[in-house]
């Protein structure tokens, strides 16, 4: 297969105690990272409140059979798409965006990679103004200034790199199983296990949500970092290992921490099941000063995590793109999430998702038909050109076609419309 032009340094030695990044060349043999710690950066990160957010949505509107099979259905997906962009990552060692190269050319795949690292910007954001939030409901702190403090915090573990996110990840997703499993005891204090398995929903008659939303839903919730895969598992020994690192996150941590929030609004104990779905941090307040301070520290470790990973996607785009180091970015990149986040994004969740499930799982599809399905093909090019048109367009095609249903069939799946019609697409296109 083919790969982005080679940088002068691609093939240079590194000291082993070098704290290298590796943002403009592949990793290097001798600094690939083994299966258990690439897992723990991703199995890590999907569990997080938002998780339990979303999940409690989905079954609010319906109800927890079709709501389980939706969440079920939509970490499938991600676990089918980020697996197998991660089998790339670790088998070559690259970036999200020196693998996208490959297909939309350079250029292209700058496009794509400053859309996605902008994109993932937002998430960063989003967390940092949810820390401010949720603490501001649960605990009655000042939101303003615990987003400056989580911001400043998040952007400190993003900036110490791969390793950092490692060992957060390593406390953030046994701390989110210990506190989901106690809030979920103390849900089920007024509500039975039958209760919460015949729960029906409390949306108006055939729900706020179709199916085929509530899965595009779970998809878009990590599709971003997802798509980027490759800027963590490229660390990993080889493509197998990859691939395992990913199914430890999706569909594994995902759907459990998709459950925690829908068994808590199954259960009839979420304050506000249409909005905030299974938030579970008031359920952890007014137990005693212990529990409350494990919840504190449980917000920030929980969404610091994911704060770090996204920041940590967006300097290593950018860092391909503009020949900056990741350490020199993240300040940067931090300070305008940080602005972001004090503006009030958190505010603009649903529509957020939205942008998310239409226009990136296109890319991915995009990538995956080039260099998987016709990988004999993508092996013979030549070096990257400055743009591929077919790659191009068909994520064009994938991204008006995923619009249409959003709009026009929200029974379907967006997110997976989008995905199949681009690399259809792309077969298309790209017959010579």
């Amino acid at each position: 297969m083919t790969h982005a032009p080679a940088h002068p340094a691609d093939t240079a030695a590194v000291p082993a105690g070098a704290a290298e990044e590796f943002e403009d060349r592949p990793v290097p043999p001798t600094h690939r990272r083994p299966l258990r710690s690439v897992s723990s950066v991703w199995f890590g990160f999907p569990m997080v409140l938002t998780n339990a957010i979303v999940g409690g949505v989905i079954v609010h509107s319906l109800g927890f059979a079709v709501g389980f099979a939706a969440i079920l259905a939509g970490s499938l997906v991600l676990g089918g798409y980020v697996g197998a962009l991660s089998y790339l990552a670790g088998r070559s060692g690259d970036t999200f965006a020196r693998i996208a190269a490959v297909t939309f050319g350079t250029r292209g795949a700058a496009l794509a990679a400053a859309f996605l690292s902008t994109v993932v910007i937002g998430w960063f954001a989003f967390q940092v103004g949810l820390t401010g939030a949720t603490l501001n409901a649960a605990l009655g702190w000042h939101t303003e200034a615990t987003v400056l403090v989580a911001g400043v915090l998040y952007a400190a573990v993003a900036r110490a790199g791969i390793g950092a996110l490692a060992v957060i990840g390593w406390i953030a997703a046994p701390l989110y199983l210990v506190l989901g499993a106690v809030a979920i005891a103390l849900a089920l204090r007024d509500a039975s296990v039958g209760d919460v398995l015949s729960y029906e929903g409390a949306a108006p008659s055939g729900g706020a949500l179709a199916f085929g939303a509530a899965v595009t839903l779970v998809v878009a919730t990590f599709i971003d970092s997802g798509t980027m895969t490759a800027d963590f598992t490229r660390w990993s020994r080889n493509g197998r290992e990859a691939v395992l690192a990913a199914l430890s996150a999706f569909p594994v941590a995902n759907l459990l921490a998709l459950l925690v929030g829908a068994v808590i609004v199954g259960a009839g104990a979420a304050a506000r099941p249409g909005s905030d779905g299974g938030d579970f941090l008031p359920l952890l307040t007014g137990h005693g000063a212990a529990l409350t301070a494990a919840a504190v520290v449980f917000v920030f470790v929980n969404l610091g995590s994911v704060s770090a990973h996204c920041l940590y996607n967006a300097a290593v785009g950018w860092g391909q793109l503009t020949g900056a180091t990741l350490r020199r970015l993240v300040p940067v990149i931090g300070l305008l999430g940080l602005a972001v986040a004090l503006a009030g994004v958190w505010e603009h969740f649903e529509t957020w998702l939205v942008l998310l499930g239409v226009f990136v799982p296109p890319i991915g599809a995009v990538i995956l038909t080039d260099q998987l399905l016709r990988a004999r093909r993508a092996a013979a090019r030549p070096a990257a050109p400055p743009l591929r048109p077919a790659a191009l367009a068909a994520w064009a095609v994938g991204a008006a076609l995923a619009t249409l249903v959003h709009y026009q069939g929200p029974q379907y799946c967006e997110a997976v419309v989008g995905m199949a019609a681009a690399a259809l697409a792309h077969l298309a296109l790209s017959r010579r």
